[in-house]
């Protein structure tokens, strides 16, 4: 078992959009392998690369006992939204309720190269939409109204986890203005 340490919110990774997936090697396996391995350990519905500080374009889900995942996914969302309790690996223990399509069809690749589609509703719908967000440095947080997002902020701030701000490592290098 290969469950690596998830990045919470805070973490810049979270908020950079990922690379797309152009080598289908080994890595890529391994990756997919930890994934799978870190989402079912910390009991999540999915999981995506950067969560692990990797910036590509892959993501694993467990809905309803099935275990799967899609890279560089391409989304088609249903007209009809609803809006249902989501949280996310990264915010340890936030749950509100978030409006997502009530049906996606996403289009990408196995872990092999190899065509793969993904048809969803509801939870499974959620899932993928959620985690394709990770992929393009959204969090579910974004996709809440002003007032609910804000009430989420203090949330967090209340939390252990949310309590000590993230380290940052500046640069050692001089910028291009000959300023560190």
């Amino acid at each position: 078992m290969s469950v690596t340490p998830i990045r919470l919110f805070g973490d810049p990774v979270l908020r950079t959009p990922a690379a797309p997936v152009v080598d289908f090697d080994a890595e890529l396996r391994r990756l997919v392998a930890d994934l799978t391995d870190t989402m079912l350990d910390a009991g999540g519905a999915g999981l995506a690369a950067p969560q692990l500080g990797v910036g590509l374009r892959v993501f694993t889900y467990h809905v309803e006992g099935v275990i799967g995942h899609l890279v560089n996914p391409e989304l088609r969302l249903g007209d009809e939204e609803e809006t249902d309790q989501e949280g996310c690996l990264s915010f340890p223990g936030l749950r509100l309720d978030t409006p997502r399509a009530v049906r996606v069809v996403a289009h990408g690749s196995t872990m092999h190269g190899e065509p793969a589609t993904i048809e969803g509703t509801h939870l499974l719908a959620r899932a993928v939409q959620h985690e394709t967000d990770h992929l393009d440095g959204i969090l579910f947080i974004d996709r809440l109204d002003p007032q609910r997002r804000r009430e989420a902020m203090r949330l967090v701030r209340e939390t252990d986890w949310g309590a000590t701000p993230p380290v940052v490592r500046v640069s050692p290098h001089v910028g291009a203005l000959g300023r560190r």
